[in-house]
């Protein structure tokens, strides 16, 4: 990880730190990429680092980072006194993310803090929060010490705009959190908004009371503001210097966190990054710091561990350690409005999914402003608890599944056990696990503690025929564990279903030619963009094991900047079919006809034949879809 780590750096400094167009700051309340451009500026941060103090510092990485790669799944808590109005403001509702209320309303740092002394928590109970997160089988716990907003969820010396000093519960939750989860053995660890600050004068972000850059305004030039407007820079590293590294280092001597979790760095240089990620290693060289602190072009990332985007449904390719961050509704912060409360089953497929992939599930709740969690989220935590009650071994300690991809779930790996996480259940009473090799010495349910044997049969030299009752056991994810005999020796290739849907998803493509990008994979925006070019083409290798037919359905998301034609060319068969611009982004699907296949391997292909606007178009999946 260190070797890899340091040759992606070098890269970087060999790269050519050229100027690029004005950017505004991405629409909503997300930055799409989280990321700074390398400017000359911050070479020589750089350089520093990959060359000393962080060099120096990975060398412990596997030892600190080993806790967080066996735990799997966490807690993530946005609370702050924007909890209080619950996404309502002077009586009107207030769209997108809770948190975001003092942006979204433009509302005056004195108002704001007339909110804070009306902030009073009373049914607060650490230990409630971590017995609740600890029986849902949650393994770390990582709450807003400081959001955007700049208040301070604990008892800040560096300022006294903070909880204890300016509300009317005058008490610091984050030192009964700490306690709490030390008690109940759970990991702690704390969010620190380090470079946005809507409270500071001389912080990114507030350009209603201040004028500040990195607003929604794009004062200055928009997102990369420090590059155009470098005399602005001085402002921001004194609140770097007065606010943001004080109160890390209070963070860090006052709870000793187990893990620091860092935020939107692009609304700082890469330099000023970091520089903050060298003061964390200096005042604790033990502590774990994600992936959004300071990271780059190209790859480069100095935290122990990459985060991909947020509120995921799917996830895209991502290799080494990594981590998800979804939401029960679609807001971090509480809001009595959100009611898009995703069912239980979603956030058990999303945590094996995720193991599934070697990645980690950090999964948000946003309690009540009174302290409580909000009841949609207890139901939520309650169902995930009764789930992992009976499979919490097929998450925890796990390893990215060596089988390829399975139409009826996932699998986790751990030693010589596979763990089979079965969402679509077959109703003939026959599971298929394509691609496994080895020999299988026993099958049998995980919740069964009695351990009684499944009738196992090979079918061929590469998959293994399983017999299952008529009816799943768990409609969420019922788990079967296969024991080996030793290594696991798979097939890459995926086999095709015969009785059910296959969707080829476009993050499981293979991708041909430059330019390619993912989509962030929530909902309906888990394709593959930025085919702007001929010479790109994707595709899909699958196998057979007995003559199909099937129904070819090509689903995408059209808007106003993507349009041309196509073809998918399966072996000697060819389908055309044109993508159609809208006004409106929209997802919409193309029934491209009919196809038989005949057994053995194939490779089906979509290449652009002419691409008519700045894009061809925004992939989400090929469903097969068998005909009777």
């Amino acid at each position: 990880m260190m070797k890899r780590n340091i040759i992606v750096s070098f890269f970087i400094l060999a790269g050519i730190l050229g100027t690029k167009p004005v950017f505004a700051q991405d629409k909503g309340d997300e930055d799409k990429t989280m990321a700074n451009q390398v400017k000359n500026r911050d070479k020589i941060a750089i350089d520093d680092a990959v060359n000393g103090w962080w060099k120096a510092s990975m060398k412990t990485h596997e030892a600190r980072i080993a806790w967080w790669r066996d735990a799997r799944f966490g807690m993530f808590i946005h609370w702050g006194i924007y909890s209080l109005p619950g996404g309502e403001w002077k009586g009107k509702k207030v769209e997108g993310y809770a948190e975001h209320l003092m942006r979204k309303e433009k509302i005056p740092r004195a108002e704001y803090l007339e909110l804070a002394h009306r902030f009073n928590p009373v049914m607060f109970d650490a230990d409630t929060w971590v017995k609740t997160a600890k029986k849902a089988g949650m393994r770390y716990l990582i709450i807003t010490a400081k959001h955007h907003d700049g208040f301070a969820m604990y008892n800040s010396q560096v300022t006294d705009y903070n909880i204890v000093k300016q509300t009317a519960w005058k008490h610091d939750p984050m030192a009964d959190l700490s306690a709490a989860c030390k008690k109940y053995g759970l990991k702690f660890g704390f969010y620190y908004s380090h470079a946005f600050d809507w409270e500071h004068p001389d912080a990114p972000g507030n350009d209603w009371d201040y004028k500040n850059p990195g607003g929604d305004l794009n004062l200055f030039g928009g997102r990369d503001w420090y590059d155009l407007h470098p005399e602005l820079l001085p402002k921001a590293v004194k609140y770097v210097n007065e606010k943001a590294i004080p109160q890390i280092r209070e963070l860090l001597t006052m709870y000793h966190p187990d893990i620091l979790w860092f935020d939107t760095p692009q609304k700082l240089p890469l330099s000023e990054n970091i520089r903050i990620l060298k003061a964390i290693r200096e005042t604790d060289p033990n502590v774990v710091v994600n992936g959004r602190l300071a990271r780059g072009a190209n790859n480069l990332n100095l935290g122990d561990y990459k985060n991909t985007a947020d509120r995921p449904a799917e996830f895209f390719p991502v290799e080494g350690d990594w981590e998800a961050i979804p939401t029960t509704n679609e807001s971090y912060g509480y809001s009595k409005y959100d009611k898009s409360h995703k069912p239980v089953s979603f956030f058990i497929q999303l945590l094996a999914k995720s193991a599934s992939r070697g990645g980690n599930l950090l999964m948000n709740i946003g309690p009540m402003g009174n302290g409580e969690f909000a009841p949609e989220d207890e139901g939520i935590l309650k169902g995930i608890s009764g789930w992992m009650d009976k499979n919490a071994s097929s998450i925890y300690q796990t390893n990215k599944t060596p089988l390829p991809i399975q139409n009826w779930g996932v699998s986790t790996r751990k030693g010589n056990l596979l763990y089979l996480h079965v969402f679509n259940w077959p109703q003939n009473g026959n599971l298929v696990v394509a691609g496994l090799k080895s020999n299988i010495t026993k099958a049998y349910f995980l919740a069964d503690a009695t351990k009684k044997a499944l009738s196992v049969k090979r079918i061929d030299p590469l998959d293994v025929n399983i017999a299952i009752p008529s009816q799943s056991t768990d409609a969420a994810d019922a788990v079967i564990v296969l024991e080996t005999n030793g290594d696991i020796a798979t097939d890459a290739t995926r086999l095709l279903a015969s009785t059910i849907t296959n969707r080829l998803l476009a993050f499981d493509a293979a991708l041909t030619g430059k330019g390619f990008g993912f989509g962030d994979g929530k909902t309906n925006k888990y394709y593959v963009d930025g085919w702007s070019k001929k010479d790109q083409l994707m595709k899909w290798g699958f196998r057979l094991m007995e003559p199909a037919r099937y129904r070819i359905v090509l689903k995408y998301v059209a808007d106003n900047v993507d349009a041309g034609t196509f073809e998918l060319k399966t072996d000697n068969t060819v389908k055309s079919g044109e993508a159609m611009p809208t006004a409106k982004e929209e997802v919409k699907t193309i029934d491209l006809g009919e196809i038989t296949l005949q057994p053995g391997t194939h490779t089906m292909q979509l290449l652009p034949i002419e691409i008519t606007r700045a894009n061809l178009m925004k992939v989400l999946e090929v469903q097969l879809i068998p005909v009777n």
